[in-house]
C-alpha cells in the first residue's frame, strides 16, 4: 500500500483516519504500531479542528501536502501529533491518540518512567508524542519520504475492518459527540474515552 490514499478528500477524512490504524510511525529508536486515532477536518466543516476559522501561523501546515506532520502543544505542558491529509488548500489531518510500541521498547521506558506497563507507554497522544521524542520541530516535516525525523509506514497486514470501531472525539469543547476517534476493539493500548464536560461558569 502506497502513500497517495493519505491525499484523498478532505470529506473522506473519516476513512482516511480508519486506514492509518495498524500502520507504524517511527522517530528517534522508537517504533509505534497505530491502535487509536482521531480525524479533523477543515475550514469551516468542523468547529473542533484548528483550521476552523481558516490558515493561520499555527495551522498553514495543515493546510499543505498530505503526509506531513502537525504538532502542537497543549496544557502548557504536551505535545501531540497529527498526519496531514487531504488536498493541498483543503485543510484535514488525523491525529494520533495511542498506539503500540513495537520496536524500542527501552527507549520508550525511558522516556515514559512514569508508564506502569508497556501497554501505557503510547496509550493517549501526548505519551505517544513523548515516547518518540517528538515536540514541535517536527511540524512541517514529511512523514513519508525519509526527509524528516519520523516515518510513517504500512502494515503487512492491514486489520480488518470489523475490528475497527468508531466513536466521539476526546478532549474537544465542540463537536465532540462526532464520531471521528477510531480504534482497534480490544487493543490494550488504545487510551481511556472521557466525555467532554463543560466547565460550569463562576458567578460574579
Amino acid at each position: 500500500m502506497g502513500y497517495a490514499w493519505l491525499a484523498a478528500p478532505a470529506s473522506e477524512i473519516a476513512d482516511t483516519a480508519a486506514g492509518l490504524l495498524g500502520w507504524e510511525i517511527a522517530a528517534n529508536g522508537v517504533r509505534i504500531r497505530l491502535t487509536e486515532v482521531e480525524a479533523y477536518s477543515g475550514l469551516g466543516e468542523d468547529p473542533a479542528s484548528h483550521a476552523h476559522r481558516g490558515p493561520t501561523t499555527r495551522n498553514a501546515v495543515m493546510f499543505g501536502p498530505a503526509g506531513h506532520l502537525y504538532a502542537y502543544f497543549v496544557y502548557g505542558a504536551h505535545w501531540c501529533l497529527n498526519i496531514v491529509c487531504g488536498e493541498p488548500g483543503r485543510a484535514a489531518a488525523v491525529l494520533l491518540r495511542a498506539g503500540e510500541v513495537v520496536d524500542g521498547l527501552d527507549t520508550a521506558r525511558a522516556r515514559r518512567p512514569a508508564a506502569r506497563t508497556d501497554a501505557d507507554l503510547a496509550r493517549g497522544p501526548a505519551k505517544l508524542c513523548t515516547a518518540l521524542a517528538l515536540d514541535g520541530a517536527a511540524t512541517g516535516t514529511s512523514a513519508i519520504d525519509g526527509t524528516g525525523p519520523a516515518l510513517l509506514t504500512p502494515p503487512t497486514r492491514p486489520p480488518a475492518r470489523s475490528d475497527i470501531e468508531a466513536g466521539p472525539r476526546v478532549g474537544v469543547a465542540a463537536a465532540h459527540d462526532v464520531p471521528w476517534r477510531f480504534w482497534l476493539r480490544a487493543d490494550p493500548t488504545v487510551s481511556a474515552y472521557r466525555r467532554h464536560t463543560p466547565r460550569a461558569r463562576r458567578r460574579p
